[in-house]
């Protein structure tokens, strides 16, 4: 046996390499399958306000629904994961889901398909809060802005996904249909979690309600945290309302797009799966603020581009837009990494109550825009003015007194 080239060298690596690859592999399929059903609706509005005879913000509220319950659950969701687990509360969230998406397609009234609409968005927060903590907890520091990345990654493709697929299904064997498609997809994802998901090494319970009550007063004091959740708040409105009222202006002259065609306009989110997983190398090297600040201008440039009369410009805007918020959702969500050492999947609730008020704000008030405003220009009078007040907020509080250092090694008060 030659001592110079030991045999047991490559048979260990190799495995420790797979393993990283299909942690990486199910985190993004955990993002994907979390976000499949959550915007579905986008994509059938027109579909809803023919079915039901129901007015651009009544349809709207299909949508709003599911976020809004998103909002309300997910501190508490964040409580229960902190006290019982993470993969098992995951599993159970995914198998929930499934049932109130079965569903929908069996009820006649818009109220019944909102009230199950807002069902799945509260089994939805068992997935996306309780994934940030486990991240943040099973791997190393230096690796949780790109493993958040990744997971951002999959759950773009998983909200274009529903998108296309529910659009495309709608066109071709209506859209009750459509869902009973969602429901198994989410079962299958179901399936995955439950055998391939590494269970949790770093979790330590917490099931002291009163520890739990001062690790949220914590959060409360932490400025840095409460600035982020007040950004994802502007985030998610801005991406609601742009992508659920441009439906309403495409289907009309001069373009007349059908569901399907306008399933195919979210395939724009197919860039953001690009630009998602590598917004973690920028983030390390310019620091959070100024990666946060680039990206809301260029969601602003895009939003404003989608004015113009050309379907081509109209869609080049869309690119432009979507892009530039998801790289403020990834970047936001490092952030918090960065921010909050004890009590993460509290934290995490917290800020998804904040987001996803916004999702659910978005879906309302830029549609109440839309109707009183002239319609499509006031939609986007109203997420640009969203995306200037969290502008404002990141220049102004996201950094440290004193310049500190950041994890990125950067000087607080240069990012």
């Amino acid at each position: 046996m030659n001592p110079d080239n030991p045999p047991l060298a490559q048979p260990v690596i190799a495995p420790i390499e797979n393993r990283r690859q299909a942690s990486r592999f199910i985190i993004w399929l955990t993002g994907f399958f979390g976000f499949l059903n959550i915007y579905s609706a986008q994509s059938i509005l027109p579909l809803i306000i023919e079915t039901f005879h129901a007015t651009p913000v009544q349809a709207g509220i299909t949508v709003g629904a599911t976020i809004l319950a998103i909002a309300i659950l997910s501190p508490f969701i964040g409580m229960l994961s902190d006290a019982i687990g993470r993969k098992s509360l995951l599993c159970v969230s995914f198998f929930a889901l499934a049932l109130p998406t079965a569903l929908i397609p069996a009820v006649s009234g818009l109220q019944m398909v909102i009230a199950l609409r807002f069902l799945q968005g509260l089994f939805v927060p068992g997935i996306i809060v309780v994934i940030l903590a486990y991240i943040a907890e099973e791997f190393d520091k230096d690796m949780v802005p790109r493993m958040s990345s990744i997971y951002m990654g999959g759950s773009v493709m998983g909200g274009f996904s529903g998108r296309f697929i529910t659009g495309h299904l709608s066109h071709l064997v209506g859209w009750q249909n459509a869902f009973f498609t969602l429901a198994a997809s989410i079962l299958g994802g179901a399936l995955l979690m439950l055998f391939f998901l590494p269970p949790s090494r770093n979790f330590k319970p917490n099931r002291n309600f009163v520890g739990a009550l001062k690790t949220f007063a914590g959060h409360m004091r932490n400025a840095r945290l409460i600035a982020a959740c007040a950004v994802g708040f502007c985030v998610l409105f801005s991406l609601v309302g742009v992508f659920t009222y441009v439906n309403l202006l495409l289907v009309k002259p001069p373009y007349e797009l059908s569901v399907a065609a306008i399933a195919n306009i979210f395939c724009v989110y197919l860039v953001g799966v690009i630009i998602t997983p590598i917004s973690g190398r920028f983030i390390a090297r310019f620091g959070f603020r100024r990666v946060l600040l680039c990206a809301l201008f260029t969601s602003m440039s895009g939003a404003f581009l989608t004015l113009t009369s050309p379907l081509l410009l109209i869609i080049g805007g869309l690119v432009i837009c979507s892009s530039g918020v998801f790289v403020c959702q990834s970047t936001t969500i490092s952030f918090i990494a960065d921010s909050v050492s004890e009590g993460r999947s509290l934290a995490s609730g917290l800020y998804f109550m904040s987001y996803y008020g916004g999702g659910a704000a978005g879906s309302w008030l830029a549609g109440i825009a839309y109707e009183n405003l002239g319609g499509w220009p006031g939609s986007v009078a109203t997420v640009i003015a969203i995306q200037c007040i969290a502008a404002a907020i990141a220049w102004f509080t996201w950094k440290k007194p004193g310049g500190e250092k950041t994890e990125t090694g950067k000087v607080a008060g240069e990012t």
